[in-house]
């Protein structure tokens, strides 16, 4: 009865790696698309950092062409106020550049705001650098590693699969349908629990001593008196001084 409650751990475990292989398969297309995402959120916020740098420049640009305009217009009003032949014409002109003047110095005063937050941009874009320089190369790492590890996920799943169905095999057929039986029922797929502190694992059901004692004991089938899987103690593997020792004895 060991050798059977032994191959029914094995294929417990056999069957809990499956299920977490099977898992991260299922949700593969999920995470790497999250993995595409936030490499997409990182080369945005660059591109909104340039963007913001490529506006800064094109509205300097514009308003040193604004500037450049009114200059004329500003020497077309000092020469009209050099000419002018009455107080009308005079005062006309000299509204009319003391307003291009005063739009002049409004647009110099936002030229160098623009050239300041231009300067800033340049910083962090600066700061930026490897990241900006890396970020490609270090998305296609991410997303060749992933797919690695889903490829060997799938190489594993298939070799446990195979596994299982010869462990399966060796089962007798009573024990093999109580198996599937609890594996089935249970959400998690937990037909045999291990015993820690005196508990079932999967239940976290008190054992009575004397239950415990022949749960450790492993010579017949155990199930849980709450859950009703079966159970099992592990045992310390022998530590190799410890193993040296019983073959020297």
């Amino acid at each position: 009865m060991k050798l059977e409650l032994e191959k029914l751990i094995d294929l417990q475990k056999t069957d809990t790696n499956i299920r977490r292989l099977k898992q991260i398969i299922s949700t593969a297309d999920t995470k790497r698309a999250e993995i595409e995402q936030e490499f997409d959120q990182h080369a945005s916020s660059i591109r909104e950092v340039q963007n913001r740098g490529e506006t800064l420049k094109a509205e300097r640009l514009d308003l040193e062409k604004q500037i450049a305009d009114n200059k004329t217009y500003l020497q077309r009003a000092e020469r009209n106020l050099k000419h002018a032949q009455n107080q009308k014409e005079y005062e006309t002109a000299m509204r009319e550049t003391d307003a291009l003047q005063k739009q002049i110095a409004a647009f110099e005063t936002q030229i160098v705001e623009k050239m300041a937050a231009g300067e800033e941009v340049e910083k962090e874009l600066e700061s930026r650098a490897d990241e900006i320089n890396s970020h490609d190369a270090k998305r296609n790492e991410a997303l060749s590693a992933f797919d690695k590890e889903v490829k060997a996920g799938k190489a594993e799943l298939d070799s446990e699969t195979a596994k299982r169905e010869e462990v399966f095999k060796t089962l007798p057929a009573n024990l093999a349908a109580v198996y599937n039986r609890l594996a089935q029922r249970s959400r998690d797929g937990i037909a045999v629990a291990e015993v820690v502190n005196g508990s079932c694992s999967a239940c976290f059901m008190s054992l009575r001593p004397q239950m415990s004692l022949e749960v450790k004991r492993g010579d017949k089938i155990i199930t849980c008196e709450s859950c009703t899987r079966i159970l099992y103690i592990s045992t310390p593997k022998p530590q190799p001084e410890q193993a040296e020792e019983a073959t020297a004895s």
